[in-house]
C-alpha cells in the first residue's frame, strides 16, 4: 500500500467520478483506475460500485468504513509535513538550557530575551543549579545546553569558553574593607565569611584560593543561594567572594577586586560532544558564543 494509492481513492470519493479525479490529480484515468484496483488487492476488499453508464462512483460498504481511516493516514501526513516544515524553520520546538544561579541573570537572561524576540515558537525550560549538577545532566542528554564554570571533565561533555569571570569580595558600605580599592586573597584570613552551599563553585574556589593562600577565614553562614549570600552580605552578617556580574547595582553591595593575583573563574559553553545539536540549540549556541565568546 502507497500513500499516493489512498490519495487517488480519496480523490475517487471525493469526485464520485474516475473521470473528475483523473482531471484533478493530473493523471490519466487508465493510470488512476490501475491503481485504485491495486490498493483494492492488496486490502482484499473493493472500495467503489462501478455501475454501468455515467452514474456516480458510490462507495462500497467497506469502503465507507475505510474512507476515515484513509482520510486520518493522508491527515497525519500532512500534519508530519507541516510540523517538520515548522522546526526546520524554528517556528516552534523546544531548548532546555541550563546556568549556574549567578549566570542566569547576568549572562542568559539577555541571551534567552533576544532568542525568544528572533524564535517566539520554541519553548523555553531553563534549569538553575551549579554546574556539578549541571554536567551530568548535558551528559544525559535531559539539558541542551549549559553554562558552566571550567574544568569540566565528564568524557561525554565538550565545552566552549565563553569569558572569565572575575571574582570580587563583597562587602557591604560600611564593612572595614570596603574602601579598599583592592586586596588579595590573604585578606581573608579569619574574616567573617558568607559561604555558599555544598555544590557552588563559588564554594570550591573561595576554599580552594584560601587553602593555596595559607588562610582561614571564619564562616558565618553556610549552605547559602546566591540571592540569600548577597542579602546576607548587604545587611552585614559578612563578606563573600561573587562574580563581579552578580553584584547588584543599586550600591547596596562594594565589590573589591583581587589583584596578585586575580581570582577569576572560565564560563564555558556545555553540550553533548557525540550529538549534533537539534536547530533551536545550534541557534542559541552560535549566539551565545558570538555574544560572549573569549577571543
Amino acid at each position: 500500500m502507497q500513500l499516493h494509492q489512498l490519495a487517488y481513492a480519496l480523490a475517487v470519493a471525493e469526485e464520485q467520478s474516475f473521470t473528475r479525479a483523473a482531471a484533478r490529480l493530473h493523471l490519466a484515468q487508465p493510470s488512476l483506475s490501475r491503481q485504485v484496483r491495486l490498493l483494492e488487492s492488496e486490502l482484499g476488499v473493493s472500495l467503489f460500485n462501478r455501475g454501468p453508464g455515467q452514474g456516480p462512483v458510490t462507495l462500497t460498504a467497506d469502503g465507507e468504513t475505510l474512507l476515515p481511516f484513509m482520510q486520518r493516514v493522508l491527515a497525519d501526513v500532512e500534519a508530519i509535513g507541516a510540523e517538520a516544515r515548522a522546526l526546520s524553520g524554528m517556528a516552534r520546538g523546544r531548548l532546555a538550557v541550563g546556568a549556574t544561579p549567578s549566570l542566569i541573570t547576568s549572562a542568559l537572561a539577555p541571551a534567552l530575551v533576544e532568542f525568544h524576540d528572533s524564535h517566539p515558537g520554541i519553548d523555553l525550560s531553563v534549569v538553575e543549579a551549579g554546574s556539578h549538577q549541571l554536567v551530568p545532566q548535558v551528559a544525559a542528554g535531559e539539558v541542551d545546553l549549559a553554562l558552566v564554570v571550567l574544568p569540566v571533565t565528564d568524557p561525554l561533555v565538550v565545552t566552549t569558553p565563553l569569558f572569565d569571570d572575575p571574582l570580587v569580595l563583597a562587602t557591604a558600605p560600611g564593612h572595614p574593607l570596603a574602601a579598599r580599592r583592592s586586596l588579595t586573597v590573604k585578606d581573608l584570613h579569619h574574616l567573617d565569611l558568607v559561604m555558599f552551599r555544598e555544590g557552588y563553585d563559588l564554594r570550591v574556589v573561595t576554599l580552594d584560593a584560601c587553602e593555596s593562600a595559607g588562610v582561614e577565614p571564619h564562616l558565618v553562614s553556610e549552605g547559602g543561594e546566591m540571592a540569600g549570600v548577597l542579602s546576607f552580605v548587604a545587611a552585614g552578617l559578612g563578606a563573600a567572594v561573587v562574580p563581579a556580574i552578580a553584584l547588584p547595582g543599586d550600591g547596596s553591595i562594594i565589590g573589591i577586586p583581587f589583584a596578585g593575583p586575580e581570582l577569576s573563574r572560565t564560563v564555558a559553553l556545555a553540550q553533548r560532544g557525540d550529538r549534533t545539536l537539534a536547530r533551536p540549540a545550534r541557534a542559541l549556541a552560535d549566539q551565545l558564543t558570538a555574544r560572549y565568546s573569549v577571543d
